[in-house]
Formats: structure tokens, C-alpha cells, sequence
């Protein structure tokens, strides 16, 4: 089934930076969700992967701090990181001569209701996160005594 273009853009999607200074709206679905444990989205999130929602038809629109907004892209490769110049936080590109939106999916305020897609360059991935289930886990910080 084919959607309308009216029907796509009517999902809305806010996002923001951590300080605030950047805001964005994205109006359109998301086609994709990557969990990618490629080096490059380990160095760019500090973490075990990115997580970006992927979209050909969606539109971003910065509502505010378009100025503050960085790339950097690793020098002779495709990957592209788009994040605020003030704090660090990762935000939306355009990637792919502006034919493809990527968003990282907590630079959102509204709910992510994609399951990921699939997971990228698992050969990558961090061996502890294989040791998670038996981690302690607290809904919030753990007490004083605990950390």
C-alpha cells in the first residue's frame, strides 16, 4: 500500500540538544532504525553504537539554533556526524547529497515507536555488552552506597 504524501507527513517528530539552543521538527515517518557498532559511531556516541532513524521523505526543519549546528565527517569516507557546537549533543543530517535524513534517536523529545531494523557492523560490537543480563539495574541513580 502506497501512502499520500499528506499521510507521511502527518507523523511529527521534536528534537533538541542537550543545552537547548538547537531545536528541530521532523514531519514525515522514519523507513529505518540502525543500531550501528561501527568504530565511527563508537567514537561518535562514546558508546557501544549509534542509534539513527533513517527517512527519504521526511523534512527537517530547525525551529531554533541552526547556527550552532557542526558536522564533521571522517575524511575520505561516507560517515557524517552532525552535532551543537555549544554541547557536544548529536543532531539530524542530511546525508547522501540531502536525498537522506538521518536522525539520532535520542536527540528526540518525542517517542521513538520504530523497532530497530537490524543491527550494523556486529562484528564491531562490544564484548561486554554480552554481559549485560546479569548487571545490576536501577530505574534511576542507584543510592550513594550503591556507586
Amino acid at each position: 500500500m502506497i501512502q499520500s504524501e499528506e499521510s507521511v507527513l502527518n507523523a511529527l517528530h521534536t528534537g533538541s540538544c542537550q543545552c537547548g539552543q538547537v531545536r528541530f521538527e521532523v514531519a514525515g515517518e522514519f523507513e529505518s532504525f540502525y543500531l550501528c557498532h561501527c568504530r565511527y559511531c563508537q567514537k561518535d556516541t562514546g558508546s557501544a553504537h549509534a542509534a539513527n532513524l533513517f527517512s527519504t521523505t521526511a523534512r527537517l526543519s530547525w525551529l531554533a539554533g541552526d547556527a550552532q549546528v557542526r558536522e564533521f565527517r571522517v575524511p575520505s569516507t561516507r560517515h557524517l556526524k552532525s552535532f551543537c557546537g555549544l554541547c557536544g549533543s548529536a543532531l539530524p543530517s542530511l546525508q547522501l547529497e540531502g536525498s537522506l535524513l538521518v536522525v539520532p534517536a535520542g536527540s528526540l523529545d518525542t517517542p521513538v515507536n520504530i523497532t530497530p531494523t537490524a543491527q550494523l557492523f556486529t562484528s564491531r560490537r562490544a564484548a561486554w555488552l554480552d554481559r549485560l543480563d546479569d548487571v545490576q539495574a536501577f530505574e534511576a541513580l542507584p543510592p550513594a552506597s550503591s556507586a
